[in-house]
């Protein structure tokens, strides 16, 4: 992956390429969004900054494009943000816009 590529958002189509996406990081931030969705669309310009700061790789992805998604991270609300380590979900955020300063803090925990 080119440092162009890994410093902004990618767009993951569904849960297979979501699965390879984490797989392919020891460290992963995505981002569960709609269309339409305001808050998820401020996010865009937050997650390349962070992604830029901190080199974590940021996915997104719309779990209505894939509807097991929604139940395999218990989606209730968007923007819903989930960090992985290896491969594995270990901590979400699920508030709304967060602020560059507070995801990086998230991201780096």
């Amino acid at each position: 992956m080119s440092e162009q590529t890994k410093n902004r958002p990618v767009q993951l189509a569904d849960e297979a390429e979501l699965d390879a996406f984490v797989a392919d990081h020891d460290r992963a931030l995505t981002e569960f969004y709609t269309e339409g969705c305001t808050l998820c669309q401020s996010m865009e310009p937050v997650l390349g900054n962070v992604a830029r700061a901190t080199g974590v790789p940021v996915g997104l992805v719309n779990p209505r494009d894939d509807p097991p998604l929604i139940d395999r991270f218990r989606v209730q609300s968007v923007p819903l943000l989930v960090l992985f380590d290896d491969g594995e979900p270990v901590a979400r955020k699920a508030e709304g816009f967060v602020g560059a300063d507070e995801l990086e803090a998230f991201v780096a925990a």
